[in-house]
């Protein structure tokens, strides 16, 4: 079968049992098919695209060169998800969270950013771009001020919206212990946005805008080079949030705030290099019976 006969149609099991047989072809579908997924995954946990693609990388290594560890016992993107929440946790720290973010750092920020005074402000023609920097980039540090293992529940439940006992497995916890994570993760941010952000709560003055010169006096935003408004993407979302969040309560608000983001593209590159890697034969793909204790453990 020729790598362009595959169609969306081709589920991820038969690609992953392709690729295992050694056809070349197949395993770059299942590259291209899974990737972009657990770059999100990766860059809503990280924050900086650039540490973002370097654990995708390292997670889609790890991926196809223990294809023979998934057995079936799940859908191959729940285990491709547990093998990328499982380096996700276990990895070094990484730039952004070093940081030290919390809530209230960024209570801190947003008070400071709203006291500038209006001389300090000078509006530009690229500013409603920038406001959408700010923004995105927001919501994307709050998930640094939760702990690793509340932020990976967050964005499991919150984003990619998947169940309990989905969720459960991908972490290898209880699926109460992933609600009561779910739980506490959504309480804390819920509890700083309704105080500040005024799409969540409409009382609050609205401090995207006002933190651009703010946020650009700290160096934390570089207007000519932004990390999230002109990141490679498949759709933006955010034209209709407003519209949407003011027939929603606070905590769907909350929600539907965090799956606004666009739908985020892995770089390009992703591909090449697995291809360059596997056609050098550095990589093990096939029997490879190897594996070290929790990627063994992962099915």
């Amino acid at each position: 079968m020729a790598q362009d006969r595959f169609t969306d149609k081709t589920s991820l099991e038969t690609l992953a049992k392709l690729a295992r047989e050694g056809r070349r072809d197949a395993l770059e579908e299942l590259v291209r098919r899974i990737q972009d997924n657990i770059y999100r995954l990766a860059l809503r946990t990280l924050f900086l695209p650039a540490d973002a693609e370097d654990a995708t990388q390292e997670i889609l290594i790890k991926i196809i060169t223990h294809l023979s560890a998934f057995r079936g016992e799940s859908r191959f993107s729940t285990w491709c998800f547990r093998t990328a929440a499982n380096h996700l946790l276990t990895t070094h720290k990484r730039r952004a969270e070093k940081w030290g973010y919390s809530f209230k750092m960024c209570e801190k920020a947003i008070e400071e950013a709203l006291s500038m005074s209006s001389a300090e402000i000078v509006e530009t023609p690229e500013d409603s771009l920038i406001a959408e920097e700010v923004r995105l980039a927001c919501l994307q540090g709050m998930l640094l001020c939760l702990s690793r293992e509340i932020r990976l529940v967050f964005i499991l439940g919150v984003v990619f919206e998947v169940t309990s006992h989905e969720g459960a497995h991908i972490l290898d916890i209880t699926p109460e212990a992933f609600r009561q994570r779910l739980s506490r993760g959504r309480k804390l941010i819920q509890n700083f946005m309704s105080k500040k952000c005024s799409l969540v709560h409409p009382g609050n003055p609205c401090a995207c805008a006002r933190l651009i010169p703010y946020e650009i006096k700290i160096k934390l935003l570089d207007p000519e080079n932004p990390r999230f408004a002109n990141h490679r993407c498949y759709a933006r979302r955010s034209d209709s949030v407003s519209s949407r969040l003011q027939e929603l309560d606070e905590v769907k608000r909350l929600a539907v705030l965090f799956r606004s983001h666009p739908d985020y593209a892995a770089p390009e590159t992703f591909l090449e290099s697995i291809k360059k890697l596997v056609e050098s034969g550095r990589l093990e793909i096939l029997g490879d019976r190897r594996f070290d204790r929790s990627t063994e453990d992962m099915t």
